[in-house]
């Protein structure tokens, strides 16, 4: 499939000596400007909507609203599935071609759905998964839309085993993303459930802004340019490259590999690097290498590196830092010390969880 334009990847360095006797941190500013790519491909959509007690009232308008916006957004070549949950779960819409005729009906038994009972959110969600992997392959992208205040108290409530399927998932194809309705929903384990399942996570509290998130949502699904991208950085021996932005990582043959999910069509994603360097010469360089991979091979092309230049004490203590890198590393930093402080809120160590800000 042809791109009407290439990716792009660009890097900035906070300063660029590193200091000869060893101990430096460098931060690198990366963006990563995906690609545009006509046409889009067909989605595999499931939604999920909580029907549990805690959703009665304005938070169940908000979801069958929602839900009824999504459902208008697809095309005949999409598939459609809805699936409802309470402490039973029951699918509403099975797996079908979005056709004219299965739209209507899916916004009809949208609209008839009330609120009663517990919450299987766990069996819910992976019921819509499930959905979403009929005759789900390669040329296709998966989504399952998670419309809940986000409670679960039946079924599978442990969060590390719902966020540890969302990872599994992902790996099959299928994206979670999570809209969280109303006040008090639990936003540590929707956060989490779409960071391990490559989706999105988002807030609405009245209508206007529902619908422009289900828009936002829909649309990304619909318009994918680059299946599980990665960025891959290849640094010199003995240093050790990390980040405080929330993407998985792993190492794989003298590379780190940061997981950036899927991107949308001219989507501009921003992540800052902490590069950690051993010593060397004065003069020599050290040489960060960074490119773009994803599964259909669609990023190859993009390609970036910065060299730093090993300094003694003196000129490496006068050299100049770059503010707008310093800005954003520090506001990575403070949203991720946000992030675990919330994590050691829910398990319940708040005090360790303020300890964590107050040092960030």
């Amino acid at each position: 499939m042809a791109l009407a334009t290439p990716a792009r990847l660009l890097v900035q360095a906070d300063r660029k000596l590193v200091r000869a006797a060893g101990g430096s941190r460098r931060h690198l500013r990366v963006e990563v400007v995906a690609p545009r790519r006509p046409p889009r491909r067909p989605v595999n959509l499931a939604l999920v909507l909580d029907r549990s007690g805690s959703m009665h009232g304005d938070k169940m308008d908000l979801a069958r609203q929602g839900a009824v916006r999504a459902v208008r957004s697809l095309g005949d070549e999409d598939r459609l599935s809805v699936v409802v949950y309470n402490e039973r779960v029951v699918g509403v819409v099975p797996s079908r071609a979005a056709d004219a005729e299965a739209r209507e009906h899916a916004e009809t038994l949208l609209r008839r759905i009330s609120a009663r009972g517990d919450t299987a959110l766990g069996g819910g969600w992976l019921a819509g998964c499930e959905q979403v992997a009929v005759e789900l392959d390669s040329s296709r992208l998966g989504r399952c839309l998670l419309l809940t205040d986000g409670l679960a108290n039946r079924g599978v409530t442990d969060h590390d085993a719902i966020v540890s399927h969302a990872a599994g998932l992902r790996t099959d194809g299928v994206t979670t993303s999570a809209l969280g309705l109303g006040r008090g929903f639990d936003e540590t384990l929707l956060r989490r459930m779409a960071e391990e399942g490559g989706g999105n996570c988002y807030f609405a509290e009245h209508a206007e802004q529902l619908s422009d998130l289900i828009a936002g949502e829909t649309g990304e699904a619909l318009s994918v340019a680059a299946r599980e991208a990665e960025l891959i950085v290849t640094a010199p021996a003995g240093a050790a490259v990390t980040s405080p932005n929330p993407f998985r990582v792993r190492a794989e043959d003298g590379h780190t590999v940061f997981g950036l999910g899927s991107l949308v069509a001219d989507q501009v994603l921003s992540l800052v690097l902490t590069v950690e360097l051993p010593g060397g010469e004065p003069g020599a360089e050290a040489v960060v290498d960074l490119r773009l991979g994803d599964a259909d091979g669609v990023l190859e092309s993009a390609h970036a590196r910065t060299a730093l230049a090993y300094a003694d004490g003196v000129a490496y203590d006068a050299q100049p830092r770059d503010d707008d890198v310093d800005q954003e590393v520090a506001a990575a930093y403070a949203a991720r010390a946000r992030r675990q402080a919330a994590e050691l809120g829910r398990v319940g160590a708040p005090e360790e969880g303020r300890a964590v800000l107050e040092k960030t």
